[in-house]
């Protein structure tokens, strides 16, 4: 699996939390689209086939994607000295 750009997967996260946030606040035809929708790109962007996988799994990705830049950040240092 390709992994997503940390950029993009957060602003895919954020616009997840928005759409469950105004469709359980007050649910419609369009809140219920905009949730499918959003939930699918998590999915999609993922690789889960369901939202609470997806959202486990980009919390993995992230912790990775910091993990990655902690460990780059260090090497650096270390050339630097």
């Amino acid at each position: 699996m390709l992994l997503p750009a940390e950029k993009e997967l957060r602003a895919v996260l954020a616009r997840f939390a928005e759409a469950r946030f105004r469709h359980d606040l007050q649910p419609t035809g369009r809140s219920s689209r905009d949730l499918e929708d959003t939930s699918a790109r998590l999915c999609a962007m993922t690789g889960a086939e369901s939202v609470d996988r997806a959202l486990a799994t980009a919390d993995d990705l992230l912790e990775r994607l910091r993990a990655d830049r902690r460990a780059a950040m260090k090497a650096s240092r270390v050339l630097a000295a």
